[in-house]
C-alpha cells in the first residue's frame, strides 16, 4: 500500500517481552520483562526496531539467571544459598516493598524527553530513537508517592499532570495529583523538570489501610476526576506478602457490594467539589475522555463488573486453547456517566438532576449524595484511544480494540459515541494491538488523520505487521511486514517528526 507523504515520526510501543528467565517463569503476563519496540516513518519507509529495556529489574535477573526481582504477580526469592540471618533480615526489608523498575505499560513524555513507565514509583528515561535505556527516576525523591499510573494526561502547555498513591504517609493514606511541568527555568536548564514538581491537591482514601487501585483518570477544561473503585489494595497483607509467599497481586479484593465514588476537583482551587456522587461497584482500567456541557460532567470509562480480566492473563491460563478455555465472566462495557455539578438545589428526592439529553441518570439520596447511572454507549471494547487533541472536549470518536468474551483483541474499531455506529477492521488470525490515531498536518475534523495498530498472527510462522487505516473510513493504506517474532504489547505514542531531536543531539 501507499503512505500518507506527512506521516512522519516514530510509533512507540511498550509492553511485556520476556516471561522465562533461566529455569524460572513468571506467573502473570503484565510481569515480563519490558520490551520497547518502534516503527520510524520516514519519506514513505517503515524502519522497525526493537530492544528489552535494561532496567536494574532487567539486569539483576539476566545476571542471576533467574527472577530474583518480584513483580505484581511473581513473589522472587534472594539467593536460597544465603545464610539465616541475610535471610531473616530480606524478609525484613520488604514490608513496604522496594518496587520493581520494569517499566512495561507506557511511555511518556516530559519536557523534551521521554520514559518507560509502569506503576510504581520508578520510571525510566529512553532514547527514543535507539530505545537505549538512560537514567532511573523515582517519584518518592519529588513527592511522596508509592505508586503512579501509567496514563498521564497533559495540558495545552506541555505540563505532565498524573496521580500516584501514598501510602500510609504521616498516617495517612492518600491520592495525590501531581504536576510535571514541561520546561525549567532558563537559569536551571541544568535541572531536570522533576525538580519543580508539584502537588496540585490530595485526595484522602476512605480506607487507611485499603486504597483504591485505578490505572487512569479523567480531565476536563476545569476539573480532574479521579474515581475510587471498590478494587482495592490490602496494606496489611502486601505487607506479608513476601513472608508468606504470596504475590501483591493476591492482596487486591473487589467488593462487589461497595460503591464506586467520584470525585472532581476544580483544576483552577485545586479544592474538591463537596457534593458526593456515587454509582455501583464497578472496576475499570481506562478512561476514554471527558468534557463539560451546560453545568454537567460526562465521563466516559470502560467498566467491568468483576475483576476477572486480571486473572485471565495468568500465564497458566494462556496455553494454546485459552481462546477456548479463558472466558471473561464480565464484558467490558463502554459507560457514560453525566455528573449535574449544577443542579437545582430545591430538586424533589428521588428526581433526576440531569437535563442533558441522556439515558445516564443523577438522583439525590436523603442524605444529600447522588446516585449516579450510566448511558451504556457500547460493549466489547478495550485499549481505547481518542484523537488527543479532543482530550477534555467534547468529542465523537473512540478507537480501541474489539474484544468479546476472550481476553485477547481479534479486531479493532472505530465507535461514533453520537449516532452509535461502529466500524471494524478484523482478519482472520489476527491479534492487532492498541489502535494510535494520529492527525494529518491539515486536518479540519476530529477524525482526519491514520490510525496505527500492529498485528501479531496467531501463527507463529506468519510474520507480524503494522497496519496503517484512514481513520474517516477505516480502510487499510497500507501494511509493513517486519520478519521477526513481535510480542503482544500494551500502550504506546506516536512522536511526530518536529518533537524528536536530531540524530547527532
Amino acid at each position: 500500500g501507499q503512505l500518507p507523504t506527512w506521516l512522519q515520526g516514530t510509533l512507540l510501543r511498550n509492553g511485556p517481552g520476556m516471561h522465562t528467565i533461566g529455569d524460572s517463569k513468571y506467573n502473570h503476563w503484565f510481569d515480563g520483562l519490558a520490551l520497547l519496540h518502534s516503527f520510524t516513518f520516514k519519506n514513505g519507509e517503515v524502519y522497525y526496531r526493537s530492544k528489552y529495556l535494561r532496567s536494574d529489574t532487567y539486569n539483576c535477573n539476566i545476571e542471576a539467571n533467574r527472577i530474583v526481582v518480584s513483580e505484581f504477580g511473581t513473589m522472587a526469592y534472594p539467593d536460597p544459598c544465603k545464610n539465616i540471618f541475610a535471610k531473616a533480615f530480606s524478609y525484613l526489608s520488604h514490608t513496604i516493598p522496594e518496587f520493581t523498575d520494569n517499566c512495561l505499560i507506557n511511555i511518556m513524555k516530559a519536557g523534551d524527553d521521554f520514559y518507560a513507565t509502569g506503576e510504581t514509583n520508578f520510571i525510566r528515561k529512553i532514547n527514543p530513537q535507539t530505545l537505549e535505556t538512560l537514567e532511573k527516576v523515582d517519584y518518592n525523591k519529588y513527592v511522596a508517592v508509592n505508586l503512579a499510573t501509567s496514563h498521564p494526561h497533559y495540558d495545552s502547555a506541555g505540563n505532565v499532570l498524573n496521580m500516584g498513591t501514598s501510602i500510609v504517609d504521616k498516617g495517612k493514606t492518600k491520592y495525590l495529583l501531581f504536576k510535571i511541568p514541561s520546561s525549567v527555568p532558563e537559569q536551571e536548564k541544568k535541572k531536570s523538570c522533576f525538580k519543580h514538581l508539584e502537588v496540585v491537591c490530595s485526595i484522602p482514601s476512605r480506607s487507611l489501610l485499603h486504597p483504591s487501585y485505578y490505572h487512569s483518570f479523567g480531565i476536563t477544561e476545569n476539573y480532574i476526576i479521579f474515581i475510587e473503585q471498590p478494587f482495592r489494595l490490602d496494606i496489611l497483607k502486601m505487607a506479608t506478602a513476601y513472608i508468606r509467599g504470596v504475590s501483591w497481586a493476591s492482596c487486591l479484593a473487589f467488593s462487589k457490594d461497595d460503591k464506586t465514588w467520584f470525585h472532581f476537583i476544580d483544576r483552577k482551587t485545586k479544592k474538591e467539589v463537596s457534593t458526593k456522587f456515587y454509582t455501583d461497584a464497578l472496576v475499570f482500567f481506562h478512561h476514554i475522555n471527558a468534557y463539560e456541557e451546560d453545568g454537567h460532567i460526562i465521563f466516559d470509562i470502560i467498566a467491568y463488573t468483576d475483576n476477572s480480566l486480571y486473572d485471565m492473563f495468568y500465564l497458566k491460563n494462556l496455553g494454546k486453547d485459552f481462546e477456548e478455555c479463558t472466558k471473561l465472566t464480565s464484558i467490558p462495557t463502554c459507560k457514560r456517566f453525566v455528573v449535574p455539578l449544577q443542579y437545582d438545589k430545591d430538586a424533589v428526592l428521588d428526581s433526576n438532576l440531569v437535563t442533558l439529553p441522556s439515558t445516564a441518570t443523577a438522583v439525590k439520596e436523603k442524605d444529600g449524595n447522588i446516585y449516579c447511572q450510566p448511558e451504556i454507549l457500547c460493549e466489547g471494547i478495550e485499549l481505547p484511544r481518542i484523537n488527543y487533541d479532543y482530550n477534555g472536549k467534547k468529542y465523537k470518536y473512540v478507537y480501541a480494540t474489539e474484544v468479546q468474551w476472550s481476553p485477547v483483541p481479534t479486531k479493532i474499531g472505530k465507535f461514533n459515541t453520537q449516532t452509535k455506529e461502529m466500524l471494524h477492521w478484523g482478519q482472520d488470525d489476527c491479534w492487532p494491538s492498541e489502535p494510535v490515531f494520529v492527525p494529518s498536518p491539515d486536518a479540519k475534523e476530529e477524525d482526519d488523520g491514520v490510525v496505527l495498530t500492529c498485528v501479531v498472527k496467531t501463527d507463529p510462522k506468519d510474520p507480524p505487521f503494522l497496519l496503517i487505516l484512514d481513520a474517516k473510513t477505516f480502510t487499510e493504506l497500507g501494511r509493513a511486514t517486519v520478519n521477526v517474532e513481535m510480542h503482544m504489547d500494551l500502550h504506546g505514542m506516536f512522536i511526530p517528526q518536529k518533537d524528536k531531536k536530531t540524530e547527532t543531539e
